[in-house]
């Protein structure tokens, strides 16, 4: 299984691909997709929506999965997540890829075992898991392959429940 793990972001959009075989799960790739707060808004969703499309054709993934929106945030940072995360969900309906979203504290609860876990913990856990040689240099890619981890397990639990995960 390929996933694509998003942290959406109007300014950054971290990426993470993350391949499993059997009991093991590799990162392949990751990054930040990034817009200048110059651009208006409807050209960096637009931005945002190109690359991510772009992203799918390259790695062909077999689901998208993405950190849900923090309603407790500043709703101004509500607004240009949900931009973002609008873009990035576009990109995975016009492919035809399903596409997963997670609560952050369940990303973290399942990558650290810590609902509450800070940014450099589910860096060095995500490094750990997929064995990578140096943690992500951005917090947004390492979030990223966390979210990517985080659907694995989930897939992997309703394999051994039987339970399909209902995304809404």
């Amino acid at each position: 299984m390929r996933v694509l793990g998003i942290d959406p972001g109007i300014a950054e959009t971290g990426f993470g691909v993350v391949v499993v075989e059997g009991p093991r799960a590799r990162a392949i790739d990751h990054g930040v997709l990034t817009t200048s707060s110059v651009q208006r808004l409807e050209q960096r969703i637009a931005d945002i929506h190109t690359r991510m499309a772009d992203l799918i054709v390259r790695h062909r993934p077999d689901a998208v999965a993405l950190e849900d929106l923090y309603i407790g945030s500043n709703p101004r940072t509500v607004l240009s997540v949900g931009h973002a995360r609008g873009a990035v969900l576009s990109a995975c309906g016009l492919a035809g890829i399903p596409a997963t979203g997670y609560a952050p504290a369940e990303i973290k609860a399942t990558v650290c075992g810590y609902g509450r876990a800070d940014k450099r913990q589910v860096q060095r856990m995500v490094t750990a898991i997929l064995g990578m040689e140096r943690p992500p240099q951005s917090d947004h890619a390492a979030d990223a392959l966390a979210v990517a981890v985080c659907h694995a397990q989930a897939v992997r639990a309703a394999g051994a429940t039987g339970r399909v995960r209902v995304v809404g």
